[in-house]
């Protein structure tokens, strides 16, 4: 695996095609497995997956430090079960990243 995020382009773009949505009740499986991973609408859901897949610690730490990247919480999980919420995911395996859809502002 190549060491700087920044400069690895081709793997960005195979994570931005492979990147969609997706209701939440197929997701609850992975969320059981303690797979699924909480991304703040704050960030850019590539740009984490492509960090994460790259195992940049230091970036990974900062965020979950920050309380911007976390592990799905049971109440998030109840919340997204209970409405049955589309979220964006990126699988980086062995964990799907997850994120609300971004609010437009007009």
């Amino acid at each position: 695996m190549k060491t700087n995020p920044e400069k690895d382009t081709e793997l960005h773009d195979k994570i931005n095609r492979e990147t969609g949505r997706i209701k939440w009740s197929e997701l609850e499986r992975h969320f059981a497995s303690g797979s699924v991973i909480w991304v703040s609408e704050a960030l850019d859901l590539i740009d984490v997956a492509l960090r994460i897949a790259h195992d940049d610690k230091e970036s990974i730490k900062q965020w979950m430090s920050a309380g911007t990247v976390a592990k799905v919480s049971d109440l998030q999980a109840q919340t997204w079960a209970a409405s049955d919420e589309t979220l964006w995911a990126s699988v980086v395996s062995p964990f799907v990243l997850v994120q609300a859809e971004k609010k437009q502002l007009h």
